[in-house]
């Protein structure tokens, strides 16, 4: 009985250290838990002190790791140039460069922060300026010659002449400075025979038909042949690089996409940017550089690589030659043995990509001590099948007009679920140029987000943070062009936005703990569902599971991803424990005291402001013998307004964006774009809202601090104490008991808007700098580094504050509103079950 009462005890105590562990995680998430962002070096624009800037911003801001993308000037969308840059040596993969991503390293591992780098310039594919013909990407073209016979034919086979012009993206030409397809001479100098077939010149062809001349074709490219009687087309093919190009990268540092049916060719252009980053950066490879990274793939479908034929004829049991002519639109045999071929051709293709790509990459990569980062789709292959190639396997997700935007994210998170892996990380709010223009907010992030983490994500990558090399007085600073959301630390709300990258690690730590539910639940139970919607509001939710000697804790995530607030009845497929609630936001854990258990589920009253997003947790036990909560009190308050602060505020602008150098008082709230004086209308950043008041109120509930309408961010403090960031609904803070004064509290409310009015302002001066028009109607890029920055001289503009890489404004565009509007109301909270 001792040893009975003594395991039972053991057990107890590795439950409770268990849950503790949750709890922890949740409380201080760990390094892992924390995001990353997609740290973009425009072009030559790099500087030592800028990196030492950006990593010790985003290390103090809560990130835990970067990886370098060395990008062109600009993107509009594609590559583009921004002439007369102060630091126009840096090139991508050049000895400057790498000794900039020696320092970037070493910083990084002083930091504590994860490093890894794109594994060439740009953002596509995997290649450079070593990336010979032969080692490209390839694909066949042919030539066709008819002739009548009989016939002694003897002469020229004319070589195919295939489009000069590279194929996919436009790039910046740096030989005649303009945006587009260039030439690529080895289209046409770089030319691999494959097989010379005659056949009928017209209808479909029989096997048996097609007569191969290979042998009779000299090298001087003539053919000697006596044709039969009829009408002949004799066909040349042959291979040449596809010319597909690295973008969007500098002009300098562009090359071929190397071929990646080709394990030689992959092995040589991994071995290549190895043995290069060892030469500049000796044993922090492995140790500080921790992985390359192959983004989502867009480097189109090549359809030849040398040992093509014996790979096709291994893989299927017959020779594909005769069947070439099926790429001339030729039909061999009969339409459904073309279209055999058509497939087994692109089985091969796909097939060779999982067998060469993926594996040459990471065989080469943990050779060197570093581990193999992807985005696994885009390209001619099955995702379930190279996942378990890949160390670190990255999905992808966007912003498209404010709603969630998944990029072959499902079938990437299946792939990583059914290769048993846990951690599933994100490219996380790419964003259009429509949605994305120093507009965005955590606020309206936040559901996107909550929508990607019930889908399985569980690390976010932000994308893009670009680098800023500049001094911090030119701000907002560099871009990333048109693209990405806007994360730059020079982004008004950096500071406090803080409040949401923890909650994005406070949401990462539990989403990566214990192992994923399926939705299918228990006994054909739902795992989750809601009744009694109200308001229409949308529930999303995920569910993660930790079993360990018969004891088993459960979590949901469950989160209203619609922008307007209700409830709902919701059940959960768990039994016999106490439910919890954990809010990711504020950071706060509490029993809930209403709620049912029926037929094995637990069924919650929640209330949902808009976007809002719980943790609901079972970790304990019930203890009551009626299997349902046994209490008056509610699982959430309701509110009752007591006092609304009526008295004028005295207003503080930040005078480095134009603000007035003396406080204002606001005798109402108002926006701000709707006063007269322009440093106000156009101010962006950080402005302090004070108030001294008394509360007169003997009542002795909890009271809530109420602030109605904020736009953006809001700091709040009370009687010198920091009650923390309002980033989203309810856009308020609990009030400590004991705080309130019965006179003379005082009232500090930093409110903090976006980029786009301070930018809009500018537009009303003189311009000072020239901008190229985009591609796609959403403004353009900066021409040139203007002199008098390169030469830090004063501006000629002197009524302008702001200083950007891409400009999406013009005098007339809208602004978008600003500051405190509330009412901002003390409230009594009620929790007492209706």
């Amino acid at each position: 009985m001792q040893k009975i009462l003594y395991l039972g005890a053991l057990l107890l105590a590795a439950s409770l250290a268990r849950a503790d562990e949750l709890s922890d995680a949740f409380r201080t998430p760990p390094n892992e838990a924390k995001p990353r962002v997609l740290w973009m070096w425009m072009g030559s624009n790099v500087s030592k002190a800028g990196i030492k800037r950006d990593l010790v911003a985003l290390k103090e801001a809560g990130y835990s790791g970067t990886t370098l993308f060395s990008l062109a000037d600009t993107t509009s969308p594609w590559a583009g140039r921004i002439a007369n840059s102060p630091t126009p040596d840096v090139v991508a993969f050049s000895k400057p460069w790498w000794d900039l991503v020696r320092y970037a390293t070493s910083e990084s591992r002083r930091l504590g922060l994860d490093f890894g780098i794109h594994n060439c310039a740009g953002y596509e594919s995997s290649g450079g300026p070593w990336i010979t013909p032969e080692l490209s990407m390839q694909q066949v073209v042919w030539s066709q010659k008819n002739i009548t016979g009989p016939l002694k034919f003897a002469g020229p086979l004319e070589r195919p002449q295939p489009d000069l012009r590279a194929p996919g993206f436009p790039v910046y030409n740096g030989s005649n400075d303009k945006v587009e397809n260039p030439e690529i001479p080895a289209r046409r100098s770089f030319f691999r025979d494959i097989v010379v077939l005659a056949m009928p010149a017209q209808g479909i062809v029989a096997p048996e038909q097609i007569i191969d001349l290979s042998s009779n074709l000299k090298a001087d490219g003539t053919l000697e042949w006596d044709a039969p009687a009829g009408e002949w087309a004799i066909y040349r093919f042959g291979a040449t690089t596809t010319g597909a190009l690295l973008q969007p990268a500098q002009w300098e540092a562009i090359g071929l996409e190397c071929d990646k049916m080709s394990a030689q060719a992959v092995a040589f252009h991994v071995n290549h940017v190895i043995a290069d980053a060892r030469k500049h950066m000796g044993n922090l490879v492995g140790h500080g550089l921790n992985y390359l990274h192959f983004d989502s793939y867009e480097a189109g479908e090549p359809s030849w690589t040398p040992k093509m034929r014996e790979e096709f004829r291994a893989r299927h049991g017959y020779e594909l030659t005769q069947f070439l002519p099926t790429m001339a639109n030729r039909i061999v045999g009969n339409a459904e043995r073309t279209q055999k071929f058509r497939d087994d051709f692109k089985l091969t293709v796909r097939d060779l990509y999982r067998d060469n790509y993926f594996p040459t990459i990471k065989s080469t990569l943990h050779a060197a001590g570093l581990e193999f980062m992807c985005e696994p789709y885009g390209g001619p292959w099955d995702p379930a099948e190279v996942v378990p190639q890949v160390d670190r396997i990255v999905t992808e997700f966007w912003t498209n007009d404010g709603n969630y935007s998944p990029y072959e994210l499902a079938p990437t998170v299946a792939a990583v679920r059914k290769a048993g892996r846990n951690l599933i990380e994100a490219e996380a709010f790419t964003g259009q140029p429509r949605d994305s223009q120093w507009t965005e907010t955590p606020n309206w992030l936040k559901p996107i987000g909550d929508t990607a983490f019930c889908e399985g994500v569980n690390r976010m990558i932000l994308h893009r943070f670009p680098h800023q090399p500049f001094d911090d007085k030119y701000q907002p600073g560099v871009a990333m062009g048109q693209w990405g959301t806007h994360f730059e630390r020079t982004q008004t709300w950096w500071e406090p936005g803080k409040a949401w990258v923890k909650y994005l690690s406070r949401c990462q730590a539990l989403l990566q703990w214990g192992d994923f539910v399926p939705a299918a639940g228990n006994n054909a139970l739902p795992d989750f569902s809601a009744q009694s919607i109200e308001n229409g509001i949308a529930l999303r939710s995920i569910h993660r599971r930790r079993s360990q000697n018969q004891s088993q804790q459960e979590l949901y995530f469950v989160a209203n991803i619609s922008r307007q607030k209700g409830a709902a009845q919701c059940a959960f497929a768990v039994g016999g424990r106490q439910p919890e609630l954990w809010n990711p936001v504020t950071g706060t854990m509490r029993m809930l005291t209403d709620y049912r258990i029926e037929n094995g589920q637990t069924i919650v009253p929640l209330r949902f402001d808009a976007a809002q997003s719980f943790f609901v947790v079972f970790r304990k036990p019930i203890t009551t013998k009626t299997q349902s909560s046994n209490t008056s009190r509610a699982n959430f308050p309701t509110l009752k307004p007591i006092q609304q602060l009526n008295g004028a505020w005295q207003v503080s602008f930040d005078t480095r964006w134009g603000g007035p150098t003396q406080p204002v008082t606001f005798t109402k709230l108002e926006d701000w774009t709707a006063h007269p004086e322009n440093g106000i209308k156009y101010f962006s950043g950080t402005a302090t809202y004070r108030q001294s008041f008394d509360f007169n109120s003997s009542l002795k509930s909890p009271l809530f601090l109420d602030l109605g309408k904020v736009r953006e961010l809001a700091r709040v403090k009370l009687n010198g104490r920091d009650l923390g960031v309002v980033w989203c609904a309810p856009w308020g803070v609990e009030v400590p008991a004991g705080l309130l004064k019965a006179t003379h509290n005082t009232l500090e409310i930093a409110v903090t808007n976006v980029w786009a009015n301070r930018l809009i302002g500018d537009e009303q001066y003189p311009a000072d700098m020239e901008w190229n028009k985009g591609f796609q109607g959403f403004g353009g890029p900066l021409k040139a580094f203007p002199d008098w920055f390169v030469k830090n001289q004063p501006r000629p503009s002197q009524q302008r504050y702001t200083f950007s890489t891409w400009n999406y404004f013009t005098k007339s565009s809208p602004l978008v509103s600003s500051g405190l509007l509330g009412p901002v109301t003390l409230q009594a909270q009620s929790w007492q079950l209706a």
